[in-house]
């Protein structure tokens, strides 16, 4: 089937070119005999008004029109040639066919015209009076003038005969010629297919071999039969030299191969996003994390320009100085992806070049440093609270001891008063100092949760726990404090985390509860999940400020909350306390009216 392929695609090959040829010559052989008889013709006409000229011009001159219209007929009949004498006006005096007075007008004929002119003119056209295809030939009746070198042109003489038979002739002998054609081309076309075929059979084994090379199987060697060789020495020559390179190839194409998936496989591992670009800036390619980075599909978009995939901003204008530069640089870059997030990059940036040291492009590497960044934010503003909230208790107590160095030691009253001072902003060190250690604590934890105890707990003695803690608070300012829960609710958790946690809920509920309020602590089944809320009707929180509520000494009233004595902690811990449990703590709050935080534990807590 293969070989009947390369067959058919050989013959009719062959084939084409000898019918294109044979077509060819036909045409220019019918072209040529056309063009011979034509010239022939009218050469033939012009010699036969050139025989009659004299007699013409004669009775033309003497206005013997009558005998001049005799003498055209007779003449015409016997030589089969319509004889038509024309003045200068273009009026017809004499026609062998036709009586002069019925004609028209002839001044407009091609061959009149150029007659009237001095010159002998000629045409083919279709004649109405003739009812048939007409060959003219015109040539001028002139006489001498006043001066020897003066000639009057009075008159033309046109001679004409019918081609209709002539083309008749014509079609027989292009049928003729397109027989003989035909004949030819069949021979050719049995003298083409013997020799296609031989040709193929050795073309074909080639080819099955080098579709096989193509699809990288070399475990055969190309071969063909003696017919082949017997074609051409070269056959065997190209066997040779197909079946080297064969060889080569399976080495270093099994070579490239390897060196191309260690070459993946680093690429595909690596964090950093890697993107390769050819000198006009389109991408050669890029690695997982750069399409990750700029949310695109790598195999679409190889080939494509780099503006394509990270827009028109700083990257782009990095790229663009990679290429222009000789050294390797190094850029710290600001980009918004296309969610519109924030991403802090360091670029690395060099050319590329070939083994011979021409540029072909640049490699720009790009690491996301976006969690340091806001790991360093993070540091700086968490060391900036931790200064500023220990520098108020210290700078409290260390004034009122300098006051009392100072002399007010011999006062009691002042140095109780002042000493009881001391006492609560040492208290309120202490405080900041515990927590600080307890989110220590919990962040170890929460990366190491072996070191935790998870067992089966009630959750509503976890809850009436935390809420027993709180006591007291809730009685200085005459506040309610109400707990729901299904005594039949068990978790696996760390308890005194969880209380902990409800116990800061609970405590910041009351603080900023007016007196004689009400807290609610809640707890049931959600889809699977445990909800916790504790609800309380105080001042509220504002929308602002509820994003950042849960981050460390962040307070949305500053100095309500140092008034109270809170050391901004509070909530830091509980987000901590329920991320070790795997679980989720919002916050709802309508300014003036409730405030509502809500821990989620999943349904893998629930026993």
């Amino acid at each position: 089937m293969r070989r009947r392929r390369l067959l058919w695609k050989l013959f009719p090959v062959h084939l084409l070119i000898t019918v294109i040829a044979l077509i060819a010559l036909t045409v220019f052989a019918s072209n040529s005999l056309h063009e011979f008889f034509i010239a022939e013709s009218l050469a033939d006409l012009e010699s036969r008004a050139l025989l009659v000229e004299n007699e013409v011009r004669d009775l033309l001159a003497e206005n013997k029109l009558d005998q001049l219209n005799d003498f055209c007929k007779r003449l015409g009949q016997k030589a089969s040639t319509r004889i038509t004498v024309i003045l200068d006006s273009g009026r017809v005096v004499a026609d062998s066919l036709q009586e002069p007075a019925k004609m028209g007008n002839h001044a407009d004929r091609a061959e009149v015209i150029s007659a009237l002119r001095g010159h002998p003119g000629s045409s083919i056209r279709f004649s109405p009076t003739m009812q048939e295809k007409m060959m003219y030939v015109a040539v001028p009746l002139v006489q001498e003038g006043p001066s020897a070198a003066e000639i009057i042109i009075y008159g033309v003489l046109r001679v004409s005969i019918p081609i209709t038979a002539f083309d008749q002739a014509l079609k027989e002998v292009h049928g003729k010629i397109a027989l003989g054609g035909l004949v030819i081309a069949l021979i050719t076309a049995i003298i083409t297919l013997m020799v296609s075929r031989r040709f193929s059979r050795p073309l074909e084994a080639i080819k099955r071999s080098a579709e096989r090379f193509g699809r990288g199987d070399f475990s055969h060697q190309l071969t063909v039969n003696d017919d082949a060789l017997s074609i051409s020495l070269e056959v065997g020559s190209l066997v040779d030299t197909m079946n080297g390179m064969a060889q080569q190839l399976n080495e270093r194409i099994t070579t490239a191969e390897r060196q191309h998936q260690q070459l993946d496989a680093v690429f595909a591992s690596m964090i950093e996003s890697v993107i390769a670009v050819d000198p006009s800036e389109n991408v050669i390619s890029l690695n997982q994390a750069a399409a990750e980075l700029f949310q695109v599909d790598p195999s679409r978009i190889a080939g494509k320009n780099i503006d394509k995939v990270v827009g028109k901003g700083d990257i782009l204008h990095f790229v663009n100085k990679t290429m222009s530069g000789h050294k390797t640089i190094e850029e710290d870059i600001v980009f918004s992806d296309q969610e519109k997030k924030v991403r802090y990059l360091q670029a690395h940036g060099t050319r590329l070049r070939n083994l011979g040291g021409q540029h072909y492009g640049a490699l720009i590497v790009l690491n996301d440093i976006t969690r340091l960044q806001k790991l360093e934010e993070v540091r700086r503003d968490f060391v900036a609270n931790v200064s500023h909230e220990l520098k108020t208790p210290i700078t409290s107590i260390k004034g009122f001891v300098e006051t009392l160095l100072d002399g007010a030691l011999e006062d009691p009253q002042d140095t109780k008063r002042f000493l009881g001072i001391i006492n609560k902003q040492t208290d309120r060190l202490n405080s900041i100092v515990e927590d600080l250690l307890t989110l220590s604590r919990l962040e170890q934890e929460g990366k190491d949760k072996t070191e935790l105890l998870f067992q089966k707990e009630s959750l509503s003695k976890i809850l009436q726990s935390a809420v027993d803690a709180c006591k007291v608070d809730a009685e200085d300012k005459n506040i309610e404090v109400k707990v729901t829960c299904p005594k039949d609710l068990f978790v696996f958790v760390n308890g005194p985390l969880l209380e902990q946690a409800i116990v800061n809920l609970v405590v910041n509920s009351i603080k900023y509860s007016n007196e004689e309020s009400k807290v609610h602590v809640e707890a049931g089944r959600d889809n699977g999940e445990v909800v916790i809320s504790v609800r309380d009707f105080g001042v509220g929180i504002a929308e602002e400020h509820l994003p950042r509520l849960f981050e460390r000494f962040y307070r949305s009233d500053k100095a309500r909350s140092r008034k109270l004595g809170g050391t901004g902690l509070g909530l830091a811990i509980v987000k901590h306390i329920v991320q070790v449990h795997e679980g989720s703590v919002t916050v709802e709050s309508t300014p003036g009216k409730a405030t509502v935080f809500s821990i989620r534990l999943p349904a893998s807590q629930v026993v």
